[in-house]
């Protein structure tokens, strides 16, 4: 295939948004992973459902080998510790700071020309990692967050309504943790807001379920944390990017001045097309919601500072 994604990192969201990739056809992909033979032993058994699913995709695995990296389009970072029960995203910082600035110096020499696209938590403060560490412009490295934590209220207002999911939109801003921002007023059932269809109680509710939405999972699982919509929200935006496809969508992006914050990667809708993060949405917000915002940019800021702490 003429497309080329890699994805670092090969546990459950790797692996999964690798068999997604493939599924979709959207391109070759190369799993790359620290543990010795994962990589390959996971990507040998997604070229063994190839026949079964009906893709062409080639699906390859190495340990370290970051030249294989080379030639890629998008390369889609999961590595790192994953969360725990009882662990915050803010306890993964000092690990995975020093992952990913490993692997964002390994793909910026394999793939300069790269997407990245980063999933690792505490994901707004890996983005500054990978920014930093790679070189590239702010357009070409782009946080997932968004779009799983919109992806999470709109199944939690579909599952109140009892409706097809299908007829959602929503989007979150903000930073990805306790702190994000649902935006009721600009989130709708086939056009009709929420706020038109359900109480103020309810919409709270949600929200703040939205808010604990990888928390839940969590406590659910006991020894790990989500990957299906993780790894699914990831390959939506590799989708859009190697379409070319404009697509509207929340995701994690280094703001300047931009809603009136400052050198700070934070959640907010974008258009995502071929060259990355092709233009910054902005959207009216009310004092509250403006106010909400800047707490969530305050607490990544806080992150980003802890990084310059522990360097």
């Amino acid at each position: 295939m003429a497309r080329k994604v890699t994805v670092v990192g090969a546990g459950n969201v790797g692996a999964t948004a690798a068999m997604l990739i493939a599924e979709m056809e959207l391109a070759d992909v190369v799993l790359i992973d620290v543990i010795e033979d994962i990589a390959a032993g996971k990507a040998l058994d997604l070229t063994e459902t190839a026949p079964l699913a009906r893709y062409d995709s080639r699906i390859t695995g190495f340990t370290n080998d970051y030249a294989r990296a080379e030639g890629s389009d998008c390369v889609i970072i999961t590595a790192g510790l994953a969360r725990r029960p009882g662990m915050s995203r803010d306890d993964l910082l000092s690990t995975n700071m020093v992952i990913m600035r490993a692997v964002a110096r390994e793909i910026a020499s394999a793939a300069p020309d790269a997407i990245l696209i980063i999933v690792s938590n505490p994901l707004d403060a890996m983005c500054h990692v990978a920014l930093e560490n790679s070189g590239f412009p702010k357009e070409r490295v782009i946080g997932m967050a968004g779009l799983l934590d919109s992806a999470r209220f709109c199944a939690f207002i579909a599952m109140e309504l009892d409706i097809s999911m299908e007829d959602i939109q929503s989007f979150v801003l903000g930073g990805h943790g306790d702190t994000m921002v649902p935006v009721p007023r600009y989130s709708t059932v086939a056009g009709i807001p929420i706020t038109e269809m359900m109480t103020a109680e309810k919409i709270n509710a949600i929200t703040e379920r939205t808010r604990n939405g990888g928390a839940e999972i969590v406590g659910l699982l006991k020894t790990g944390s989500a990957y299906y919509a993780p790894a699914y929200a990831a390959v939506r935006m590799t989708e859009a990017i190697l379409k070319d496809k404009k697509r509207i969508m929340p995701c994690t992006v280094y703001l300047e001045g931009e809603y009136g914050i400052n050198n700070l990667f934070i959640g907010v809708p974008v258009k995502l097309g071929a060259k990355g993060v092709e233009e910054i949405i902005k959207i009216r917000l009310t004092d509250e919601e403006k106010k909400t915002l800047h707490a969530s940019a305050a607490a990544v800021q806080r992150l980003v500072d802890d990084m310059k702490r522990l360097r």
